[in-house]
């Protein structure tokens, strides 16, 4: 922990104390001397997020080195006072900005001299958090060769359990001017932190490591545990107050990064100076080695289908397309067979056009599907037929040039697809006839409601009729609009805003219409509104699926800390889902959600498929 701090001002009389004195003394913009240690790290930091000496010059500034970072485009070092003042809520750690490889050392005792600023990872619009730093500095280096402050532990005692406070209504909701309540609130504890020397101990890995060399580990080793060791993202009010992110000082081309997967564990713990970035939020810049124990995590399989039972998939497949390499195709497959168990019907998120990116009006995407289902065949899967309907180009939004779709695949050797001419990107599929077992759809393949403003740059749901043991089967294949656009949960403003959800609860309000007009016309009718949903299984989007009882999400059928497919900055959440109408509710039904990418340093895709068995 920090020795003990000594200034007996309250923190407000404090800053304007040292203002004054230095301002007097010439120590900040317009100054012509640096001689006096008036201004000091906690002054600068102060006991907001935002400087009280923003845009103003400082001088003879007094630390000890913590971390030096010389790669990538914010080069620079971190350095702590020694002298720590008694205000919890001022950090005494800040981050030097020298924008070249810094010349001093970890354990040199400095001065910098320099303009503050609140640097904002990512830009004003993308609602995040400011970072403190002293920029075009000057150093002097005054000893060599010193003690670094004592590291700051986290953990399950020291760390809040509240995340984050409410901010200021007159601000947008903004917590950036609020004073910090560091033992009331984990964001505001971190904040309080910034720039400091911390030490996060051995931990569990809660967000594989990934291409940018980082992983998520979590301080709170039983905050909402997963069963295969993550931490359960469950509510907007249960936002895992534990979740660190952790990179590395040491430059990979000297040290490789870990690899670990969701359960492993960080024996080595990480410590070093705790930074804030546009990508995660606060990060523990490890100036250690890091070790982790392989916990041997392996993807689950699932079981085959039984006599009777229908199997129905959803897999979201990541920008499927000619291009990619054979392994992915043929990995891709290999999951289908043996981890899925050759699902009757499969629907597929992401299958792009036959060249991918390549933006030149193509918009067919039967090689990417031949590639696909070739593949599965080779892995000794059934050979499965596809049905889809391609889009207009350039309306479905995702990777530009990409036309992403959504793609039934069906076995006919245990199942048949009901075609019905008449379904395009551009013609509305109605519901006709009534009565049990007499309704049907006006187009198979079709699309649902495609003139609705709620598709644009989006994928509009794809509708299939099948047939299975004599019994009718309603399919809707959905691909909902991202969460591009909304803020980080550690954003400046809270509750954090989400506005892409309005896209979502107008598609998700259009399916539930469609959903509607099949039970109406036949109360007992078999569908399943099922894919990347792109919202949580407690989200309104989901609530608005489900309005008047149409449809219920198979994930809740799961125990609570089985239900998610996505892991994402060390939360385990959902994203995708299979939703059932009431008559395959009432027959029961088996779901699983199928971990064999998400949790995984190694991934076909970053999510995770479900599959649902029942008896239509």
């Amino acid at each position: 922990m920090p020795a003990a701090r000594t200034s007996s001002l309250p923190r407000s009389a404090a800053v304007a104390a040292v203002v004054a004195a230095a301002l007097g003394a010439g120590l900040l913009a317009g100054a012509s001397s640096a001689s006096a240690a008036e201004v000091r790290i906690h002054d600068i930091q102060g006991a907001t997020r935002l400087s009280p000496l923003a845009g103003q010059k400082v001088e003879g500034v007094p630390g000890i080195v913590t971390g030096i970072r010389t790669y990538g485009s914010s080069k620079g070092f971190w350095f702590q006072d020694a002298s720590p003042d008694d205000d919890a809520a001022t950090s005494e750690g800040i981050f030097v900005f020298t924008s070249s490889n810094p010349t001093v050392a970890v354990g040199d005792s400095v001065t910098v001299s320099g303009t503050v600023s609140d640097y904002v990872p990512g830009g004003a619009s993308s609602g995040n958090q400011s970072l403190t730093e002293i920029s075009k500095p000057t150093v002097t280096v005054v000893s060599s060769g010193n003690a670094v402050p004592a590291a700051v532990v986290l953990n399950s005692r020291s760390v809040p359990d509240r995340y984050a406070p409410a901010g200021d209504t007159a601000a947008s909701n903004s917590i950036n001017a609020l004073t910090l309540q560091p033992k009331k609130y984990a964001l505001d504890f971190y904040e309080s932190l910034e720039g400091m020397n911390v030490r996060v101990g051995s931990s569990r890995v809660t967000t594989a490591t990934d291409a940018y060399s980082e992983l998520w580990v979590t301080v709170k080793p039983h905050e909402n545990q997963t069963r295969r060791g993550g931490s359960l993202y469950a509510s907007y009010e249960d936002q895992n107050t534990g979740r660190l992110q952790i990179q590395s000082l040491i430059p990979t081309a000297t040290e490789a990064f870990p690899t670990a997967n969701v359960g492993d564990v960080v024996t080595s713990g990480a410590q070093g100076p705790l930074d804030f970035n546009s990508f995660g939020g606060y990060t523990v810049l490890a100036t250690n080695s890091l070790t982790v124990k392989d916990n041997g995590l392996q993807p689950e399989v699932i079981r085959p289908q039984r006599k009777g039972e229908l199997a129905v998939a959803t897999y979201n497949v990541e920008n499927l397309d000619p291009t990619d390499p054979q392994s992915k195709f043929d990995n891709l497959a290999a999951a289908v067979v043996n981890n899925l168990a050759s699902p009757d019907i499969v629907a597929l998120e992401e299958i792009q056009d036959n060249n991918g990116a390549k933006n030149d009006g193509t918009v067919d995407s039967s090689v990417t599907v031949k590639k696909f289902t070739d593949a599965i065949v080779a892995a000794g899967g059934p050979a499965y037929e596809a049905r889809t309907i391609d889009p207009v180009d350039g309306k479905s939004g995702g990777e530009p040039g990409g036309n992403i779709r959504q793609v039934f695949l069906f076995n006919p050797d245990r199942v048949s697809f009901t075609d019905i001419p008449g379904g395009d990107a551009t013609t509305a599929t109605t519901v006709v006839g009534g009565g049990h077992g007499q309704v049907s759809l006006s187009a198979s393949p079709g699309r649902i409601d495609p003139a609705n403003a709620a598709w644009a740059n989006s994928r509009v749901p794809l509708v299939g009729q099948f047939a299975f043991r004599g019994e009718k089967v309603f399919v809707i294949a959905n691909h909902f609009a991202s969460k591009g656009g909304d803020f980080a949960l550690t954003s400046q403003y809270q509750p954090v805003p989400r506005s892409s959800e309005t896209q979502r609860h107008l598609q998700a309000q259009a399916v539930n219409t469609f959903t509607q007009e099949i039970l109406k016309a036949d109360k007992h009718a078999n569908v399943l509104a099922l894919g990347d949903i792109n919202d949580f299984d407690f989200s309104d989007t989901t609530k608005l699926i489900e309005a008047g009882g149409a449809l219920y999400s198979g994930i809740r059928s799961l125990p609570k800390n089985e239900r998610y497919t996505y892991d994402y900055q060390g939360n385990s959440q959902v994203l995708d889902q299979i939703l059932v109408s009431p008559s395959v509710r009432r027959g029961g039904f088996f779901f699983d959600s199928v971990h064999i990418n998400s949790e995984f340093a190694a991934q076909n895709s970053d999510h995770d498929p479900q599959v649902i068995h029942f008896r239509p």
